[in-house]
């Protein structure tokens, strides 16, 4: 039976920062799909990420820009309202890219099953991708444990803010960066932080020299070139560097400054780049660790929630901004 959905499109090609003018709310004919392997999905929490500006603008591992009209990128965490797989049944949940919708059908082997037993939201933070990333760059590639010592920019946000429980969970300690007192004080009170150094502070890299002490044993990065510069000072010899994100750059027109080879010589550093779709195959192995922590409060994020399918606009140009706190989301009601 033919139906409608309620979905939120470009309205014109997007050629810098996204704003809430550049989306538009439109209706459209859902009309089943045939043949088997199809789920008919209704999202619940639609995750907005920092990589979805780039990908919008074709800026994102060489993807081409998003076409006004067309469905756009971003993971929903939706309750299957009917399935033509033996794989799925009414009322499972599972993460998808459906479009910023309210209701669409979905390939089923595009859709990860999750558990329902947990706030469903928590699926696209510390147990989605933002959650994965953070696990992938500090447990495989940093290779973290007892008694590191770890400093990562952007650290009110999901993957900064998780990568720094991880450490804390694992033993080690967390020393984050992030803008402004508000801010700050989610990631020490919160999120279990040792210390926060406020970069909107004159004296941030001061806050940061005192509260590392003799030196941090990895440095995890987030936001580009600058800070990036001030995280290898501060490392110990040997110590380890993750390269994860380029916040400040996403949207330049040029590219992020060269980081001197120099300090990384110096610093006899590993650094390591991450792109979390190479462990896609083992979200598994997060999950089965995360969860545990998540049910007994040892892992938790603040969410910045967008009301209704209509608020997915302004929730992106606010999370572009850098006006969000915590996790970017959209609760989806129809």
């Amino acid at each position: 039976m033919t139906g409608t959905a309620r979905e939120i499109v470009l309205a014109r090609p997007v050629v810098s920062l996204p704003i809430a003018a550049d989306f538009t709310l439109v209706d459209r004919l859902l009309t089943p799909p045939e043949g088997e392997g199809w789920l008919k999905v209704r999202p619940l929490f639609l995750s907005l990420d920092p990589y979805i500006g780039a990908r919008i603008r074709g800026r994102h591992m060489g993807e081409r820009p998003a076409v006004p009209g067309e469905s756009l990128p971003g993971f929903c965490v939706a309750e299957v309202e009917e399935s033509r797989v033996p794989a799925f049944v009414a009322g499972d949940r599972v993460v998808v890219e459906a479009g910023w919708t309210d209701v669409a059908w979905v390939r089923s082997e595009d859709a990860r099953s999750v558990s329902t037993d947990i706030a469903p939201s928590l699926h696209l933070s510390v147990l989605g991708m933002p959650g994965l990333t953070a696990w992938a760059g500090m447990t495989q590639l940093a290779k973290t444990g007892a008694g590191d010592v770890l400093t990562v920019n952007a650290a009110a946000g999901t993957v900064g803010g998780v990568a720094g429980q991880i450490a804390k969970n694992l033993g080690g300690h967390a020393i984050g960066i992030a803008g402004g007192p508000g801010k700050c004080a989610l990631v020490v009170d919160r999120y279990g932080f040792d210390a926060c150094a406020d970069y909107r502070r004159d004296d941030w890299e001061r806050q940061l020299a005192s509260a590392v002490g003799d030196g941090s044993t990895i440095h995890f990065e987030n936001v580009g070139a600058g800070q990036l510069a001030v995280g290898i000072r501060m490392l110990k010899l040997y110590g380890r560097v993750v390269l994860c994100g380029l916040a400040d750059h996403y949207h330049a027109d040029v590219g992020p400054a060269l980081t001197a080879i120099g300090p990384i010589v110096g610093k006899r550093a590993q650094v390591f780049g991450l792109v979390v779709y190479d462990f896609y195959s083992r979200w598994a192995e997060w999950t089965a660790l995360a969860e545990p922590w998540v049910k007994a409060g040892r892992l938790t994020i603040a969410e910045d929630i967008g009301e209704g399918l209509e608020a997915a606009p302004r929730q992106i140009e606010r999370l572009m901004r850098g006006e969000n706190v915590g996790k970017t989301l959209v609760r989806i009601e129809r």
